[in-house]
Parts: structure tokens; C-alpha cells; sequence
């Protein structure tokens, strides 16, 4: 009966010990520590330099969020707040005054508007940018240092530790974009901000709108009234479709401003315009309006080339869509042109991209632009495969030395749409099945033969909706491809490693959890048992 007695008294000299701060002898099973803390090293994207090592610093109820003067940096400290509160159950006061804590501060940092500092030590974290936007990108990657029940919005028991150390970061690419196409299915604003949400986390910094299609018009044109009334009243399958007035389309590039994100809005053309010919009979060369659509088929539709009214048309439409916003790019779209000849694709971009000019904004088109003649300073966004012809890519590859920027979005890597494997529910398998390790494996800077580095603008990770029809769809198809698509664009290209990468990712799979996020849980991902 001796032995039984035995461990009792064990545990309480070892509780004693922890107590005292003793160690124990050699042979002995080491105490695990108190507040085990997220690696550095641990960040999607990952970071551009860590230097790991001190005591760390722990969230209490007396910490504060210490911000200076500024609007921004203050909108940035109630944004922060607002994500911990709710976990920590702590008051988190946002304020100029006091020592410690958690200090956001404009005026250091690496060179750049979209990088920071961040130091962690036992007094606190200090995250240090020269804009905004690095600040905000520092956030994300504070709260992917802290446990991941952080993400709930009840209170959680913690404890809130952040490791010891100094990151330093700052982004490769300038683009890291995402498309959402709401024109084969139409989302509401409250789904395209959730969605925004989504993307911050990675420092993603574009969202990119797909605002027309054959199945859909998703923007409000004054000038053109029945766009928006008549052809977005449908979608795929025939839904009631939907669009956004433009107080709501307004609403939309607010929030994403708040993110620190840049909408891009696109109306393609001269194809996929069904919605657009069937609302308006004198878009049409024959003059009479088709029906509206609601099937997936493309290539059918070309605005009429010739007609004086097609142009009149454009130039209200882009100028009314650049009044609405106010970042530096429209997408002229120019994909699968195929109901429209050659000649007249050459004529007709030649004759739009001056319109988009003409108000103030950039040109950007899809990569079958570069058959045409890109204007000085258009960006072209190559979406082909891996087996592309070798001339469709010299073509996209001589813009590229002739001074067209690209945006890299190869459909069998970052199609968001195309399915994982052959049982996956959701998605198309045209470009092949897009599994999370083909979507990270690849490195944009060398990706498209011929093509300058210095030509790639940045990446973007497209997720077309012809089988996309809730918020829950969005997320299954987004995660876990869209992290790694966030890094491609975000991390220098010595920390591509797939191995490394999948670890990483794994520990991602707690936090989309805590969010709410239901994710394809990919068999080439450790991820954590339950």
C-alpha cells in the first residue's frame, strides 16, 4: 500500500519546486512552460526576417493599446481592440498615454509603405511602420502570434502570450490581389465584407470585383438604368440574381479601405457582355436584344465593334464606375473574346483603353490584351496553364519586355474554383485539380518564360462562381489555397519551402475554427488532431 502513497507526495514536491523556480536533476522529466508562446517563425505569410529569442510579453488585464496623435494609427488601435476584446475579456483601452503594453507607432520601420517592425519583449510589443498599411499588416501578424481562441467572440480562458523577439517585414510584391465574381453569382455586401475580413488577415491587398458577365450586371449605371434593373436580375441556374446601387458599391470600397485593400472593379468586354446586350437592343449589331442568360457557356457575346454607340455606352459606364472609385485601376476584362474577330478586338481596345485614361485610371485587362496594343502602363493578367502554347506565352512575355506589367494568376495554380481533387463538390476541373500543394509550388519571379522579373506587378488569386452560391462555398474553396497565394505574393522566395510551409499552414487550421471558417481539410496537410 506504500507504493500508492508514493505519487501524491511526488506531484507536491515538484509543485514545489516549479514554485520556487528550482530545477530539477538530471534524468528528470523537464516542467512544460507556463505560457507557451507561438513561434516567431510561425506567420503566414511568412516573414521577411526573424530574430527569435528574450522573454516574451504577456496580454493582462492592465493592457493597454498605446497609439500616438494620428487618426490612422488610432483607427488601427480600435481595430485591434476589437479583435481582442471579445476573447481576453479585458478593457484594452486604446489611448496616447502610459508605458507598455501594446505601441503602435508611424515614423520607422523598414523602407515602404506596407512594411513594419514589430518587438516583442516582457515590457511589451512595439510595432513600428512609415504608413498606415504597415501598421495594420503588423497587426494581422500580432494576432497570429497569439493563441487562436483569440479569434472567438466569447471570452476565453488564454493565457495571451507573444514570444520574445524582432520581426522585420515587408511585402515582395506589391500586388496581392483576390477576385470575387459576383456576376455568375451575385453576394451580398455583408458577404463581400466577411470576405474582405478573410483576405486582411493575410495582408492581402486588392480585391479585385468581377461586376459583369453574360449572367449578370452587378453595378448601378445611371446613365444606363436597365443594366442593373434588367440584366442583373438573373444568374446562374436562374436565380434571382442581384446588384449593388451605388451607395451600396460605395459601402463596399469604404470597408475595404478600412482593410487596407484596393477594390479593382471589372466590366469585361467586348465578350461575356450577354447581360448587358440583352438589356439594351442597340448594343446589339442587329439591334435586337437576346434573351437573358443563365447557363456557364462563354464566348458567345461581343459588344458591337463598329457601332458609335458601343463607345458612348463605355465612356458613361467607366466614367461613372471611376466617379464610385477610388483606387488607381479599372479591368477592362478582354478574355475569351472568341464571338468578336481579331481585327476588331485589335479596334476595339484600342479605342476603350484611352476612356479608362480619360478618368483618371489604369488599364488593366486579362492577358489576351497583349494581342492588341497595351497602352503605356497597363498591367496584363496572365490566367493560362502550365501547358499554354509556347506563343500565347512569348506573347505575353515580349509585352512584358516592352513595358507591360503583369498580375501572375495561372488558372491550375490559383483558380480558387477549380476543384482539389476529382470528389471535391464544389468547383470546375477545366484547368485540372488544383490541390494546396500545386497552388503554393511555384515561384511567380521565374513562372512565365521570357518575362522579366521586374515586369511581375504581383499575384492574384481568382474564385469564379459558376458552382459558388453561399459564404460557406466562398471559404471551402478559399481555404487553405488562399494563404499560400497570400505568401507567394508577400514573402521573399527563399522561404518558399513546401514542407516548412505545410507545418505552418496546419497550425492555421485552429484559428479558421475559431473564425468560423469551414475549409477543405487536405489530406497533404498535417493538420491538428481534432
Amino acid at each position: 500500500m506504500t507504493r500508492h502513497h508514493r505519487t501524491p507526495r511526488l506531484l507536491g514536491t515538484l509543485l514545489l519546486f516549479a514554485a520556487a523556480g528550482l530545477t530539477l536533476s538530471a534524468g528528470a522529466a523537464p516542467a512544460a512552460p507556463a505560457d507557451p508562446a507561438t513561434p516567431l517563425t510561425q506567420v503566414i505569410p511568412a516573414p521577411a526576417s526573424v530574430a527569435a529569442g528574450g522573454s516574451p510579453y504577456r496580454i493582462t488585464p492592465g493592457t493597454r493599446i498605446r497609439v500616438d496623435g494620428s487618426r490612422e494609427t488610432r483607427r488601427v488601435g480600435e481595430y485591434l481592440a476589437d479583435v481582442l476584446r471579445p476573447s481576453t475579456g479585458y478593457r484594452l483601452p486604446v489611448t496616447a498615454h502610459g508605458a507598455g503594453g501594446i505601441r503602435l507607432r508611424l515614423g520607422g520601420g523598414p523602407t515602404g509603405g506596407e512594411g513594419y517592425r514589430l518587438d516583442s519583449g516582457p515590457r511589451g510589443v512595439t510595432i513600428t511602420a512609415r504608413r498606415p498599411a504597415g501598421l495594420f499588416h503588423g497587426v494581422q501578424t500580432l494576432r497570429q502570434l497569439l493563441p487562436a481562441a483569440v479569434e472567438r467572440k466569447t471570452a476565453q480562458p488564454g493565457p495571451w502570450v507573444v514570444a520574445g523577439g524582432t520581426i522585420e517585414d515587408s511585402p515582395r510584391y506589391a500586388y496581392r490581389g483576390a477576385m470575387l465574381d459576383v456576376s455568375r453569382h451575385f453576394f451580398t455586401v455583408a458577404q463581400v465584407k466577411h470576405y474582405i475580413d478573410e483576405l486582411a488577415l493575410y495582408k492581402i491587398n486588392t480585391l479585385h470585383l468581377h461586376l459583369s458577365d453574360d449572367q449578370g450586371w452587378r453595378i448601378a449605371i445611371d446613365s444606363w438604368p436597365r443594366l442593373a434593373a434588367y440584366g442583373g436580375s438573373t444568374q446562374v441556374g436562374g436565380g434571382r440574381g442581384g446588384h449593388y446601387t451605388k451607395a451600396q458599391y460605395r459601402d463596399i470600397v469604404r470597408y475595404a479601405a478600412s482593410r487596407y485593400l484596393e477594390v479593382v472593379p471589372e466590366i469585361d468586354m467586348p465578350g461575356h457582355t450577354n447581360a448587358a446586350l440583352a438589356s439594351y437592343a442597340d448594343l446589339n449589331c442587329d439591334g435586337v436584344a437576346p434573351p437573358l442568360y443563365t447557363g456557364t457557356n462563354v464566348g458567345f457575346s461581343s459588344l458591337c465593334v463598329p457601332k458609335q454607340v458601343t463607345y458612348d455606352f463605355l465612356d458613361d459606364v467607366l466614367r461613372e464606375l471611376a466617379a464610385l472609385t477610388p483606387g488607381r485601376y479599372l479591368h477592362i476584362g478582354g478574355d475569351e473574346a472568341h464571338s468578336t474577330s481579331h481585327d476588331d478586338y485589335v479596334t476595339f481596345m484600342d479605342r476603350v483603353q484611352p476612356l479608362v485614361g480619360r478618368y483618371g485610371k489604369t488599364v488593366i485587362g486579362w492577358h489576351q490584351l497583349t494581342g492588341a496594343h497595351p497602352v503605356k502602363g497597363a498591367l496584363a493578367q496572365y490566367w493560362g496553364l502550365d501547358g499554354t502554347s509556347a506563343a500565347e506565352k512569348a506573347q505575353v512575355a515580349r509585352a512584358a519586355q516592352n513595358g507591360t506589367r503583369l498580375i501572375l494568376s495561372p488558372a491550375d495554380r490559383v483558380y480558387l474554383d477549380m476543384k482539389y481533387t476529382k470528389d471535391t463538390p464544389l468547383g470546375l476541373d477545366w484547368a485540372g485539380l488544383v490541390e494546396v500543394r500545386r497552388s503554393y509550388d511555384w515561384d511567380p519571379g521565374d513562372y512565365l518564360p521570357g518575362a522579366p522579373g521586374s515586369a511581375i506587378a504581383g499575384v492574384e488569386a481568382p474564385l469564379w462562381s459558376e458552382t459558388i452560391v453561399t459564404g460557406a462555398d466562398i471559404d471551402y474553396m478559399a481555404f487553405p489555397r488562399l494563404p499560400g497565394v497570400a505568401e507567394l505574393g508577400w514573402s521573399p522566395a527563399a522561404t518558399h519551402d513546401w514542407d516548412a510551409y505545410r507545418t505552418r499552414l496546419a497550425a492555421q487550421g485552429p484559428r479558421w475554427q475559431a473564425l468560423g471558417i469551414g475549409f477543405y481539410r487536405s489530406p497533404q496537410v498535417p493538420w491538428p488532431a481534432g
